[in-house]
């Protein structure tokens, strides 16, 4: 049952591709959020909110840098400058008010200004504005669904096979990132998730977006992104859930306002009265 019910629903996914191509098959959304082998730094930042947190990460990097910088080249002026050869009478001095006030003072100093950095993006970041689109969003073993509050339509996010990718669009590289049925939403409006879980803590979290929200269960929480830029965007569960774990990715598609009610028309054909998340459903073992 469990295992028909799986298969029903990648199956579902695949038929609203073919149907939903047909609504805006002339677009040609570049993948934006996508993690690459080998690379370092962060995936594009696709919000508001995200560049805030790239802008205060390298804020504090360099202020670490600076530290780590100062107190090395001070370390190597007093290994050469004191030691027992160019001075082979000690000082007997116990301490130096001026030296420990300016110790204190500088980190004091140093807090502050993070501190008048951080807090700004942290509240911009938890601060829920008014939203366009409201989605519920259900972490279940091992794959999400998604019910858009105001619509009425309601379907599940499965990870795509890899005999189901090129079928799909998508090539060998978005394996475990691509799935069948992605969040949609429209370019430059407010969603804001309402996340929970259905059986153990799951985590949705979109890096390009700085999304990272536990969905745990029994407990509704809120979180926002409102994306620039239209494109596919890539994510994963970032709570470790079970044996499947790693194969509950995330995608979102960002369409313009054109394309997205066109795509809305066509879910509401294929998901209508769909309001509340299916029952989680396991992979069958053989």
């Amino acid at each position: 049952m469990r295992l028909s019910t799986l298969k029903s629903g990648l199956g579902a996914g695949i038929a609203f591709f073919a149907s939903a191509a047909a609504a805006f098959a002339d677009t040609a959304l570049p993948i934006i959020g996508k993690p690459v082998d080998g690379a370092i730094g962060f995936q594009p930042a696709g919000t508001i909110v995200a560049r805030h947190i790239h802008g205060l990460e390298g804020m504090i990097t360099d202020i670490m840098f600076a530290i780590v910088v100062f107190v090395s080249l001070l370390l190597i002026f007093v290994m050469i400058r004191f030691n027992k050869k160019a001075n082979p009478t000690p000082a007997k001095f116990t301490h130096n008010s001026p030296l420990e006030i300016a110790w204190t003072l500088i980190p004091i100093v140093i807090l502050v200004i993070i501190g008048a950095y951080s807090l700004p993006v942290l509240f911009l970041e938890e601060e829920i504005p008014t939203a366009d689109i409201t989605v519920k969003v259900t972490g279940n073993q091992w794959f999400w669904s998604y019910a858009y509050k105001n619509e009425g339509i309601g379907f599940d996010s499965f990870m795509l096979t890899e005999d189901k990718l090129k079928a799909a669009g998508y090539d060998d590289s978005e394996y475990r990132l691509a799935v069948d049925n992605p969040l949609v939403v429209p370019v430059g409006k407010t969603v804001v998730l309402q996340i929970t879980g259905a059986d153990v803590i799951h985590s949705w979290k979109v890096p390009a977006f700085g999304v990272m929200q536990d969905a745990v269960p029994g407990r509704v929480a809120e979180s926002w992104f409102k994306a620039d830029t239209p494109g596919i965007y890539f994510g994963q569960c970032s709570e470790l859930c079970g044996k499947d774990h790693a194969f509950m990715p995330i995608e979102v598609k960002v369409l313009s306002e054109d394309d997205y009610a066109k795509w809305l028309v066509a879910a509401k054909k294929l998901f209508a009265s769909a309001d509340a998340p299916a029952a989680p459903v396991q992979l069958a073992s053989n």
